[in-house]
């Protein structure tokens, strides 16, 4: 049936066909990347940050105890204040937390860390009460005895939970990455089999070409012969009877190019005397432009040397506020030191007392070393900000500088734009004279061509007509090589 197909015919079909195959590709490619996008937008949109939030929830968590610790040793309302804080981050992760698991044993393990949360807050609240009513002992006692098991419990199930969202990322890593090898893997063999049924169809359709051209070509070369014989002695005629003007005609030809290119060159003469003009129009805009820039700059100069200077003044008041800070770490490590002796003196009951001394003591110990890095960071500062401001106030003399060398430029500028007034008045003149003369070359050329018209288009008709019958031989010899190689080989 296909062998009473026109060629146009099959090759419509060939290319129906591929490109049915490239819509299955693309279709297929397009699928992929909705199921590759979907995969990493889950990994990323839940899984990540799950994993995110149970970590801050961890934090949250860390930093409660902390500051629950903090009060015991010191009770003072700001430590509560914090505890509270980090609570509510903490039941607030929770809530997110929520909405983000999927898995029935991660709302299980939700579950039983707020049932946790819950029993550790509940029993610190009432460490805090006998803090405050009872002292430093007894609360220390309840806590050691209540609270620390139920916050190793806690903290437990917070640890478990935080493995499980990494187990849980890392699944859905590994599921995306299958899910990608399986689509690549899928379009990488539709574009397969598009390409052998592109080899195919192109193989065929060559082979029906050469066997329906090859019997046209025998029947163009004996026409495009006998038409080259033809044409070849028309033209001789033509260009026999065309010599004879074109000597006549060359000389007003080549006058009328010289007036031409005299009149171009004025033209271009014009024409570049204005672009200057622009142009150092422009430049004189431009360096008034610059001058209100650099003095905004130099507004900018000043307004750092103000900021830099109220930066040096706030470091030396964080400075007297280090000292304060020194002092009543010094003032704490001394009183630790104290409550050390008062509790050896105590024999065994004083032994716990003795740890809680003993943890103050470090912690002063660590205030004072961070005053110290901190005071040593200001100095820093301090000597940068010196530096800042020294920097500026060359920065600002170079800007003063920078202002005079532009006037001095803006004035340069009004002189060429002077000057390039003058070369444009004279360029125009120039211009007009050579405009003149340029219309009587060309009324005598348009004289003499009128009679040689007829001849070039004698000469051309037969020029383009032996052209064209040049071209038909050499084409039907190409067409005859190329047809009948293949059937050779």
């Amino acid at each position: 049936m296909t062998q009473k197909w026109t060629f146009q015919r099959k090759v419509t079909a060939g290319f129906a066909v591929m490109v049915g195959l490239a819509a299955v590709t693309a279709i297929v490619s397009v699928y992929a990347a909705l199921v590759i996008a979907r995969g990493m937008d889950r990994v990323i949109s839940i899984n990540a940050r799950g994993l995110a939030e149970a970590t801050r929830m961890n934090a949250a968590s860390n930093r409660q105890v902390a500051a629950f610790r903090m009060f015991l040793v010191i009770p003072e309302d700001r430590f509560l204040q914090e505890a509270n804080t980090a609570s509510q981050q903490f039941l607030d992760s929770l809530e997110r937390l929520d909405h983000l698991v999927l898995t029935d044993e991660s709302r299980r393990l939700l579950v039983l860390i707020r049932q946790r949360y819950g029993e550790n807050i509940e029993s610190q609240d009432r460490v805090i009460a006998i803090r405050k009513s009872k002292g430093l002992d007894t609360a220390v006692r309840v806590n050691q005895e209540e609270t620390l098991p139920r916050l190793l419990h806690l903290e437990q199930e917070c640890v478990r939970f935080v493995d499980r969202q990494e187990r849980l990322l890392e699944q859905a890593k590994s599921e995306s990455d299958s899910r990608t090898s399986m689509v690549i893997t899928a379009v990488v063999s539709l574009a397969v089999v598009a390409v052998l049924f592109a080899s195919i169809t192109a193989l065929l359709l060559g082979r029906t070409l050469i066997r329906q051209v090859g019997s046209a070509v025998q029947h163009v070369q004996s026409s495009s012969a006998e038409l080259q014989t033809a044409s070849t002695q028309q033209a001789t005629g033509a260009r026999q009877a065309a010599s004879a003007m074109n000597e006549v005609t060359t000389t007003m030809s080549e006058l009328l190019a010289t007036s031409r290119q005299i009149t171009e060159s004025a033209r271009q003469v014009a024409h570049i005397a204005e672009n200057t003009a622009t142009a150092a129009g422009s430049g004189d805009l431009t360096v008034a432009k610059t001058q209100e820039s650099i003095a905004v700059i130099r507004q900018q100069v000043d307004l750092i040397v103000v900021h830099m200077l109220d930066l040096g003044k706030k470091s030396q008041q964080i400075g007297g506020i280090l000292e304060v800070i020194n002092e009543l770490a010094e003032q704490t490590n001394i009183l630790s030191i104290n409550a050390t002796i008062e509790a050896a003196g105590a024999g065994e009951a004083g032994k716990r007392f003795a740890v809680v001394g003993d943890e103050i003591r470090k912690l002063a110990d660590r205030v004072s070393s961070s005053t110290k890095e901190i005071r040593g960071l200001i100095e820093e500062i301090r000597s940068a900000v010196n530096t800042t401001v020294l920097a500026t106030e060359g920065g600002s003399k170079a800007v003063d500088a920078g202002l005079h060398h532009f006037e001095e430029l803006a004035n340069g500028f009004k002189q060429i734009a002077g000057l390039v007034v003058t070369t444009t008045e004279a360029a125009r003149e120039i211009e007009l004279s050579t405009k003149q003369q340029m219309s009587a070359v060309e009324q005598v050329n348009a004289a003499i061509a009128g009679a040689a018209q007829a001849t070039r288009e004698t000469e051309a008709s037969s020029g383009q007509t032996l052209q064209t019958a040049t071209q038909l031989v050499n084409l039907s010899h190409e067409l005859s090589r190329i047809v009948q190689s293949p059937a050779a080989a």
